[in-house]
């Protein structure tokens, strides 16, 4: 990429030494071989095999579920989205059940973007020096105390829009901590050539169980007891997601810290974290990717939201049922996408392909904004979550695979983070003003703008030809990180 990258600070895999050498070999201080000795035992502990007997009827998007470790991490990764699809719809009803109307639901949809954009670069930092698996369990545990109180609240009939816009916060916050903990562990638990499809596996677990079962459940629990028969179903789900953690092995940190100079720990954090900056300011194709993602998010993310709910509700003159067949049709798009994306290699062209189809998928918002029947925000919907989630599968492989494994808690962060920032505003920002110009010339907006976004994108980073000079075939390595004292 015409960049000069200095080495990392990790450690360098010497080959043993011949008799020939060996004089020069003894000479080498002792601290010295014990930390290269001590790093390959943590780079042998911490990448995973593959099993061979397993690989016979385990293969193409599956082929990750043959380690027991994975196995486990998928089904707390599937109760702890399905308990994230169950509050998505069940906190929108409660808001419509207390009165409330899009400005309200913005408040508390801009809680939880809040909360997530508050923690998510310390959840990176943490990431990178803390138990992957400890961090989500202590994720899913406070998820689970506070779903539980909301339902309850809910229940006995008590519950008021600030209850659910502090639960929205803490929830936020819970994502800000989990996702970089999940990402960076997942290449510790597969292989480099199972990551793809680990990836896929992920690309459809959540618009299967959250944009799609999770909604269909709590709308049938929201139609028959009310919204909070919905909440307390999705409690128990976040308890299931811990409890598969718990009979989780540990998992060993790819990062050797041995060697790194004592430092008082908030100034060994801070110094993490501006590490991560440097990185993504010095690669061109992450800082283009996450600039073009934060302008998309700013102009679509209030929009779906926020908006799909009152588009249906008002354009349409549907319900819940309603609200649920468009997230239906979000989510199995969104699926079969993300399983046709992982049972392929990466496209040759992964950068290029990526971005444009992220482009692409927001076009359909304008048939969306101008429906009068629901089967044309149905089938907007389809195309949407269609786009959007088969170039998820290629990011989230393109981060573990090129990003250092030291720095990869902190870059998938610095996703969130720079993906996110802008997340409340368009939060906070839609309900004004769809209220200030109307509904339709909202959606139009949103989807005609992120094209032309992602196109300058792809040509100011000169992705074409980064992406021919790094194939991301299975033998390559992680592009070398900057380094400072």
């Amino acid at each position: 990429m015409g960049l000069n990258w200095v080495a990392p600070s990790r450690p360098v895999w010497l080959p043993w030494p011949s008799a020939a050498d060996a004089d020069d070999f003894l000479s080498v201080p002792r601290s010295i071989v014990v930390s290269i000795t001590l790093s390959e035992e943590i780079r042998t502990m911490s990448e995973p095999t593959v099993n061979e007997q397993g690989a016979r009827w385990l293969r193409g998007p599956l082929r990750p579920f043959q380690h027991g470790q994975y196995r486990l991490l998928a089904g707390s990764l599937t109760a702890s989205v399905l308990g994230e699809g169950l509050w998505l719809m069940a906190m929108v009803w409660q808001v419509i059940a207390l009165k409330g109307q899009a400005g309200e639901l913005s408040v508390v949809a801009t809680a939880s973007a809040a909360g997530m954009l508050a923690t998510v670069l310390l959840g990176g930092v943490i990431a990178d020096r803390v138990s992957q698996r400890r961090v989500l369990m202590i994720t899913e545990l406070t998820l689970t105390v506070t779903a539980t109180a909301i339902a309850a609240l809910s229940l006995t009939g008590v519950i008021e829009l600030w209850h659910l816009a502090v639960v929205a916060f803490v929830r936020g916050v819970g994502s800000g901590f989990y996702y970089p903990a999940y990402s960076a562990m997942l290449p510790s638990i597969v292989p480099a050539d199972h990551l793809l499809a680990a990836n896929g596996v992920e690309g459809v677990l959540r618009p299967v169980v959250m944009q799609a079962a999770g909604p269909a459940i709590a709308s049938f629990l929201v139609s028959a007891q009310g919204p909070g028969a919905a909440l307390a179903v999705g409690a128990g789900t976040q308890l299931v997601a811990m409890a598969f953690l718990v009979f989780m092995r540990p998992v060993p940190l790819r990062r050797d810290q041995s060697a790194e100079e004592p430092r008082h720990p908030v100034k060994s954090m801070a110094i993490d974290l501006r590490d991560g900056f440097v990185y993504m300011l010095r690669t061109p194709w992450l800082l283009a990717t996450l600039l073009f993602a934060s302008l998309m998010i700013l102009v679509i993310m209030g929009p779906m939201e926020v908006l799909i709910p009152f588009a249906v509700k008002d354009g349409t003159g549907g319900g819940p049922e309603e609200h649920a067949m468009v997230m239906t049709a979000f989510g199995i798009s969104g699926a079969v996408a993300s399983l046709f994306m992982a049972s392929r290699k990466l496209p040759r062209r992964y950068l290029t392909a990526m971005n444009l189809m992220w482009g692409v998928a927001c076009l359909p918002f304008i048939f969306i904004g101008v429906a009068g029947n629901i089967w044309l925000i149905v089938g907007a919907a389809f195309l949407t979550g269609a786009l959007f989630s088969a170039p998820m599968v290629i990011w989230g492989t393109l981060l573990q695979r090129r990003v250092p494994p030291e720095l990869l808690g902190r870059v998938s962060s610095l996703d969130f983070f720079v993906s996110l920032v802008f997340m409340p505003l368009s939060m906070a920002l839609a309900g004004p003003v769809s209220e200030l110009i109307g509904l339709a010339p909202t959606f139009i907006i949103a989807g005609i703008i992120p094209l032309p976004i992602a196109i300058l994108a792809i040509v100011l980073a000169r992705m074409p030809a980064d992406e021919l000079a790094h194939p991301l075939d299975h033998t390559d390595s992680p592009e070398p990180a900057q380094t400072h004292p």
